[in-house]
């Protein structure tokens, strides 16, 4: 079969190099912004996942209904009013889109700078057809409002690439869960882990950061970052917490919890405990969660009827 047209120029988007320069000078910029706190809120850290996809509902939903009113007649006011709201609604969706973008791998930020191309169309198309409803040219703002929904068409479609199929700003730390047997794992004697030193271990060929403190105490967790599968165990290790080398998320050793962004999710976490000299760690559920290898045994049980009974 035939390679998907669609997928193939995608594909080659993404190896694409003539614009690094510009993504480059881009990246820098939209890091300077003096956003302090305000950042890791456009990230999303508090609401756990991304926060642009959430926004742009906003904009997308107002002119997508504009669409529809425009099909039909005396509807004008309406339709002004909704293209106007979704103008509105750009900016700070945009914002929050382009924070994100500077902390993604170069392929994915080729990707990105063509998504924000098309609603930058997008938004300028929408901005003509507001201008020319108010002067009365209806005609000629349904036509621009046309337009206009074609470009965020395809920036939707750049932006579902981005998201499902280059899995930008999703949990790259989710899997964990799913894969680490239940039990303690033995990781290696304590003198291994030199005190103040991030160490890798595999657990169940899960990379596993280790780091043992001054006073004795053991923190383990998922080695890659949940934001985009960073290696933490070559990160910086500081007042606790672990900060990934590649874009600069920083998790809390005790438990995994995500102090500062661009990571929105936190680091699987595994309890420790020494055993005859040597560091055992056990995968640390969270919400009442079970492991993989119980979780599976209970399912097989159910299925032939062993399931428990009160």
């Amino acid at each position: 079969m035939r390679q998907n047209r669609v997928l193939w120029l995608l594909d080659r988007l993404e190896r694409e190099a003539r614009a690094d320069a510009v993504i480059e000078t881009l990246r820098k910029g939209v890091r300077a912004l003096p956003l302090g706190r305000g950042r890791d809120l456009l990230h999303g850290r508090w609401l756990g996942h991304p926060l642009h996809p959430l926004l742009v509902q906003v904009p997308i939903g107002s002119w997508l209904s504009a669409a529809v009113l425009d099909l039909r007649p005396g509807r004008s006011r309406e339709s002004r009013l909704l293209v106007g709201v979704g103008l509105g609604a750009a900016a700070p969706a945009a914002l929050s889109g382009w924070v994100d973008w500077a902390e993604l791998h170069r392929p994915q930020q080729r990707v990105g700078l063509a998504h924000a191309l098309s609603n930058t169309a997008a938004v300028g198309l929408y901005a003509a057809s507001l201008a020319c409803r108010v002067k009365g040219r209806e005609g000629a703002g349904r036509a621009y409002g046309f337009l206009g929904l074609t470009a965020v068409g395809i920036g939707g479609m750049l932006g579902g690439h981005l998201a499902y199929r280059q899995a930008s700003g999703a949990n790259h730390a989710e899997e964990v869960p799913n894969v680490v047997s239940e039990g303690w794992h033995r990781i290696g004697a304590v003198s291994e882990f030199p005190a103040g030193e991030a160490v890798r271990r595999s657990v169940d060929d899960v990379p596993v950061l280790v780091v043992r403190e001054t006073g004795g105490a053991i923190h383990a967790l998922a080695d890659r970052c949940s934001h985009l599968a960073g290696p933490l165990s070559e990160g910086t290790v500081a007042d606790g917490c672990v900060r990934c080398p590649w874009h600069g998320s920083v998790f809390r050793l005790s438990d995994g919890w995500n102090v500062r962004g661009p990571a929105t999710a936190p680091q699987p976490s595994f309890e420790t405990r020494v055993a005859e000299g040597h560091v055992e760690v056990r995968l640390r559920h969270r919400n009442g969660g079970e492991p993989a290898g119980r979780r599976n045994a209970m399912r097989s049980g159910a299925a032939h009827g062993h399931g428990d009974r009160d």
